[in-house]
């Protein structure tokens, strides 16, 4: 026997059951719960790399590179150059300059051979560079080798033990240079040899020992 509603069409069907919102009042949720460990390690390794970042660039502008030398502005008294004066016949009065600031204090002096008819003579020049705030170290040798006349020197430079931390020699027998890095100390010795036609020309061994030996007195004399 068919009933009323079902003649009347007045039941409604059969609903499926529907999926409960989150917060709903519904029953506990599939998705796996938050790990907040996870989150709180992640925190820290970004603090940590925020924290080295900031020493590093801290240390970078307030941490100079070490100095074991002194800064003097009579630099010619300081390296007289006897050796290589005795191989080159003399040099007259030296001409020094120096400066200082908050990054670099320098000094040089600059040698003129005595003034001697029909003879081969030597032009010289010594500069210290004391830096304060940058480290020389990785700019240093990079520079191509330069005479006193601001030409460049031709030749690869060769290492020299004994002096510095580094120490590089360049150049040939009329234009050598010898530079030597120490902390934030360069040091730097420039040569030029000139003559007339006849002279003899210059004895590399020589020039390079004579060069090693005041270069090593004028370190030793400037030391703290």
């Amino acid at each position: 026997m068919i009933t009323e509603p079902e003649l009347d069409g007045e039941g409604e069907p059969q609903r499926p059951a529907e999926v409960a919102e989150p917060g709903a009042g519904a029953g506990p949720s599939t998705r796996p719960p938050a790990r907040p460990w996870l989150w709180a390690l992640g925190g820290a390794v970004l603090a940590s790399a925020v924290w080295v970042g900031a020493l590093a660039a801290q240390n970078r502008f307030t941490t100079g590179p070490r100095i074991d030398y002194r800064h003097s502005e009579e630099l010619c008294k300081e390296a007289p150059l006897t050796t290589l004066g005795s191989l080159a016949g003399g040099f007259e009065k030296g001409r020094q300059r120096h400066g200082e600031g908050p990054a670099l204090d320098w000094s040089s002096c600059t040698y003129e051979p005595m003034r001697t008819e029909r003879r081969a003579g030597y032009y010289g020049r010594v500069q210290v560079d004391l830096h304060k705030k940058t480290d020389p170290g990785p700019e240093f040798g990079a520079q191509p080798g330069l005479s006193l006349f601001m030409d460049v020197v031709p030749g690869e430079a060769e290492q020299v033990p004994g002096l510095g931390e580094r120490a590089l020699i360049s150049g040939h027998a009329m234009e050598p240079r010898l530079q030597v890095l120490d902390g934030g100390a360069v040091f730097t010795l420039t040569v030029q040899w000139f003559g007339q036609d006849g002279d003899a020309e210059a004895d590399e061994d020589a020039l390079t020992s004579a060069m090693i030996e005041d270069m090593r007195a004028l370190i030793l004399a400037l030391k703290k």
